[in-house]
């Protein structure tokens, strides 16, 4: 196996080392919550999840958790909560608890954010009045390309909606609101407080309500103006109404990062979808994405979901605990470049050596390879000449031996996927995290461990190695014993590829030499 380089965010790293903590020492953070009945939307998403999950796993003693849930595809709320706990994500919980358990402590309200009132029944309306004292409002809909009509209706007023309803809770203590650290992109050091929205979001809300999806197209991008992507518009617009609140209601917003697949548990490595570096390596691993507009030095700001969750319940607990002190601001960010920066060259080069040495895919299109471009014009060419032309000339001859046509359309998807990835790599922002840095000072060791939001140990290649194992698993649906097999057709494709450029070298020298040299040295020799 080939060494694995060294990266540069390893030669002084600064990880705190934490082994053991005191048996007496009392877990604050699983007290906070122990009796809380808890209303969360979201519950089903991706980081949804993992938030559940963990609060059942270390917070056990919650009295009743009711998820916000929308019937779909003629399965009723409760079905889904089932399906939901049928993933390997819940495993480890479901030994500890028993599934009969798990179903007494959650509570599915059918439900929709993009429905007046939130779609949900007075009797259920009525439950939440009087049990609930604490929100965590997470849904939303997270692609960058939402028609900005839809992303107002989910993100902002299904936001205006949960607020107005909490406002009736009886024994509310705490709204916390799951926002980004990436919703004021013209901020380049964001901090933890709040900041002006791009517009007023209730005459964005009634403009949106009173247009057409066909006008709202119209003139999407003069409302968006410099902001590139309607998640970032309606996120900041959501956070200026739960801003409005706060003199008024026990109201907070926390900005995690991007969230990437699980760092430690319950399942080191698990995801449910391609978004972010999940689908890169994938792409890039299948062999089809060969090149990327990117400033290699750049970075974007990372963050394991577990540890996002995490730092959630450490900033919720902070949030609902008095004792400890005045709060100096309602917002708290869940980021970690501020401590720990790995450009994107790096993450290419993790990816491209537990590729080649660790985690092959199976049916690679051609040996993983390319590179980064600083140039917009060399990416375009590398494009048209190593995604688009080969695309077109595979499809072409799947359609002659009549299968249906593949390629252009992953193609055309990871064209979709430069437009948003492009904007943040190639720009810099970053995060200031003190208020996450004194929380950590006011957590115990058992908590420390329990919660982990800090710089614990960790190794980066390893981190890779369970993303593309989970992904392999669960997103492709490869087994594991299909990887000594994936491990030779890549040996046969570094082959093919060396060969391949070697006899393109070859050409493109012959090509010369019978072009102009040979024929400089007949003229010289008569």
């Amino acid at each position: 196996m080939k060494a694995r380089p060294k990266l540069e965010f390893e030669k002084d790293p600064g990880f705190v080392r934490i082994d053991s903590y005191d048996e007496n020492e009392v877990d604050r953070i699983a007290l906070c919550f122990a009796g809380r009945s808890l209303f969360i939307t979201g519950g089903t998403g991706f980081m949804g999840k993992v938030l559940v999950e963990k609060l059942l796993r270390s917070c056990g003693d919650l009295k009743k958790m009711y998820l916000l849930v929308r019937p779909k595809k003629g399965r009723e709320p409760i079905e889904r909560i089932k399906d939901m706990l049928d993933n390997v994500l819940f495993d480890k919980l479901k030994e500890m608890r028993g599934l009969d358990w798990i179903l007494s402590k959650i509570e599915a309200i059918p439900g929709d954010v993009m429905l007046p009132e939130l779609g949900i029944s007075k009797e259920d309306a009525e439950t939440l009045r009087n049990e609930v004292s604490l929100v965590m409002h997470c849904a939303a809909t997270i692609r960058f390309d939402e028609p900005l009509r839809y992303a107002v209706f989910m993100n902002v007023r299904g936001t205006k909606y949960m607020l107005d309803l909490a406002k009736t809770f009886k024994k509310l203590d705490g709204f916390c609101y799951v926002s980004t650290s990436y919703c004021h992109l013209h901020v380049k050091t964001l901090y933890e407080k709040p900041y002006d929205p791009p517009a007023d979001p209730h005459s964005v809300m009634s403009v949106c309500e009173w247009l057409t999806d066909e006008d709202i197209s119209s003139i999407e991008k003069k409302i968006l103006g410099d902001i590139p992507n309607t998640y970032a518009y309606t996120k900041a617009l959501a956070e200026a109404l739960v801003v409005e609140t706060f003199d008024t209601m026990p109201t907070a917003i926390l900005r995690p990062s991007i969230v990437i697949p699980i760092w430690r548990e319950p399942v080191p490595g698990w995801t449910d979808n391609i978004n972010g570096p999940t689908g890169l390596l994938i792409a890039a691993g299948k062999g089809v994405l060969r090149t990327m507009y990117c400033q290699e030095s750049g970075y974007g700001d990372f963050l394991p979901v577990d540890v996002a969750v995490n730092g959630m319940l450490v900033a919720t607990w902070r949030f609902l605990s008095p004792e400890l002190g005045p709060l100096e601001t309602r917002v708290a960010h869940m980021t970690s470049s501020n401590e720990i920066k790995v450009s994107w060259s790096e993450i290419i080069e993790i990816g491209r050596w537990v590729i080649a040495n660790r985690v092959p895919l199976n049916g690679v299109a051609w040996y993983p390879g390319g590179s980064m471009k600083s140039n917009y014009i060399h990416h375009w060419i590398c494009m048209i000449l190593f995604h688009w032309i080969p695309a077109l000339l595979v499809d072409f001859l799947l359609v002659l031996l009549r299968y249906p046509p593949v390629l252009i359309k992953v193609q055309k998807r990871i064209y979709k996927g430069f437009a948003v990835f492009e904007y943040y790599a190639n720009n810099v922002w970053n995060f200031d995290n003190r208020e996450a840095i004194k929380l950590r000072k006011l957590m115990n060791n058992r908590e420390r461990l329990t919660y982990v939001i800090e710089k614990v140990e960790f190794d980066l290649y390893d981190y890779f190695t369970e993303c593309l194992l989970c992904a392999r698993r669960l997103i492709l649906k490869e087994t594991d014993d299909t990887i000594p097999a994936a491990k030779r057709h890549m040996k046969i494709m570094w082959w093919v590829d060396k060969i391949f450029k070697y006899a393109c070298y070859f050409g493109i020298l012959y090509f010369i030499y019978r072009r102009f040299i040979s024929d400089f040295l007949f003229d010289s020799s008569t």
